[in-house]
């Protein structure tokens, strides 16, 4: 049985209960990132496909981009004084790295935001 399946009666025992779930920015998008092409694509065609970057830092005469995305999923309950929680927090993050005339270089990406969990302090997160 699903952890989502227990919510609402496990809620109804205890006196409180906390489901939350919370993101930053906006998801990013693969089959957009795949269209980047090291030694072709600019900077500003990187802004135009992917939006603003989270975080531009200067390399020397180079500049790298961070895009990201995150989202919490999180669950906790209140049984008289003690409160019991979780909270789990994934990520899609892409670094874009340009050299000296603005043209991609080469990219690092990790796709994780959607594996964020609903669970128990004392279940493992998978």
């Amino acid at each position: 049985m699903r952890i989502q399946d227990l919510l609402l009666p496990l809620c109804l025992l205890f006196p409180g209960c906390l489901v939350s779930r919370d993101t930053k920015n906006e998801p990013l998008d693969a089959a957009r990132i795949e269209t980047l092409v090291p030694g072709t694509t600019t900077a500003r065609e990187v802004v135009e496909c992917l939006g603003a970057p989270t975080e531009v830092v200067q390399l020397g005469h180079r500049s790298a981009y961070r895009y990201d995305y995150t989202q919490t999923k999180e669950l906790g309950m209140l049984a008289i004084v003690v409160i019991v929680t979780n909270k789990d927090t994934r990520a899609d993050r892409l670094w874009v790295f340009f050299d000296e005339h603005e043209v991609l270089t080469h990219m690092g990406k990790t796709f994780a935001a959607e594996q964020a969990t609903y669970s128990w302090p004392w279940e493992d997160e998978g």
